[in-house]
C-alpha cells in the first residue's frame, strides 16, 4: 500500500490474489475476480467501486466470508481463513465483521431494538443488560432513540436502513463492510445514512469497506478501490 499511516498499523483485513471462479451450468469455469489484492488498515474508510459485472459483490462476499475464493486467501485480524472449519469461520465472522445489505433484512415481527439485538441473541442467547445498553445508545445516535419498540413496517426505507447499521455495529466489530446500503434510498437520506458511517469510523475507531455506485458518496471516502473486470484498477488514498 502506498500511505504510511495504514504501513504503520497492522491490517485488519487483508485479500492476497483472490481469485473466483463460477461454473454457472457452463462446461468450463467463469472467473470472475483475477487475482486481487488490498489490505485494509483499522483507520480506513474505503470505497470500492467499479462497473456493474466487476466483481464487487462477489469480492465483498468473500471478504464477509459468505462464500470462499477459489485461489488465494483472505485474512481477517490476521487469521488466515482459507480451509478454516466452517464453525470457526462463523465465530471469527461475528467478531470481526458488522455487514449492511443493500436491503436492511430486518426481521418484521422484532421491534427496532430486537432486531438491533439479534447478532448478540444469535452469540449467546438471551441479551444481557450491557447488550440493551448499547443497542438503545446506537440506536439514540443513530437518530431512532424514541423508535425502539416500534416495528419495521412503521419506520421508512431510511429509518429502517438506519436500524440495519445499528445492528451491524452492536457487537463493536473492527471492520464495518456495506454493500450498496444506500442504493434504494433518495439524496438526502443517502447523505445522511453515508454521514453515520463516518461518524461511527471516527467515534469507534471500525474499518469501512463500502460498495457505492453512488460518486457523490465515493468522493467522500478517504480511500477509493476501482474494481474493473475482476481486477484492481486502481487504489487511491485522498
Amino acid at each position: 500500500m502506498s500511505d504510511d499511516r495504514s504501513r504503520q498499523s497492522a491490517p485488519v483485513l487483508a485479500v492476497r490474489e483472490v481469485r473466483k471462479s463460477y461454473h454457472v451450468g457452463l462446461p468450463t469455469e467463469s472467473e470472475v475476480l483475477h487475482g486481487v489484492s488490498f489490505e485494509l488498515a483499522a483507520d480506513d474508510f474505503c470505497a470500492l467501486v467499479g462497473p456493474s459485472g466487476s466483481g464487487k459483490t462477489s469480492l465483498l462476499n468473500l471478504v464477509a466470508q459468505l462464500d470462499t475464493p477459489t485461489q488465494g486467501e483472505i485474512e481477517l485480524l490476521g487469521h488466515p481463513t482459507r480451509g478454516m472449519q466452517d464453525q470457526a469461520r462463523t465465530l471469527l465472522r461475528r467478531r470481526a465483521l458488522g455487514f449492511v445489505f443493500q436491503f436492511h433484512h430486518l426481521i418484521p415481527a422484532f421491534t427496532a431494538l430486537e432486531n438491533v439485538l439479534m447478532p448478540c441473541m444469535i452469540d449467546h442467547g438471551k441479551p444481557r443488560m450491557a447488550d440493551r445498553e448499547r443497542a438503545l445508545a446506537l440506536l439514540q445516535d443513530v437518530g431512532l432513540g424514541d423508535f425502539a419498540h416500534k416495528l419495521p413496517t412503521e419506520l421508512s426505507g431510511g429509518q429502517q436502513q438506519r436500524v440495519a447499521i445499528a445492528r451491524a455495529l452492536v457487537t463493536h466489530p473492527p471492520l464495518l463492510v456495506a454493500d450498496e446500503p444506500t442504493g434504494n434510498l433518495d439524496t438526502q437520506t443517502a447523505e445522511s445514512i453515508f454521514a453515520l458511517f463516518r461518524r461511527f469510523h471516527e467515534q469507534l475507531g471500525c474499518a469501512v469497506l463500502i460498495v457505492t455506485h453512488d460518486q457523490r458518496l465515493s468522493s467522500q471516502a478517504d480511500r477509493l478501490i476501482t474494481l474493473v473486470d475482476g481486477r484492481i484498477a486502481g487504489d487511491c488514498v485522498r
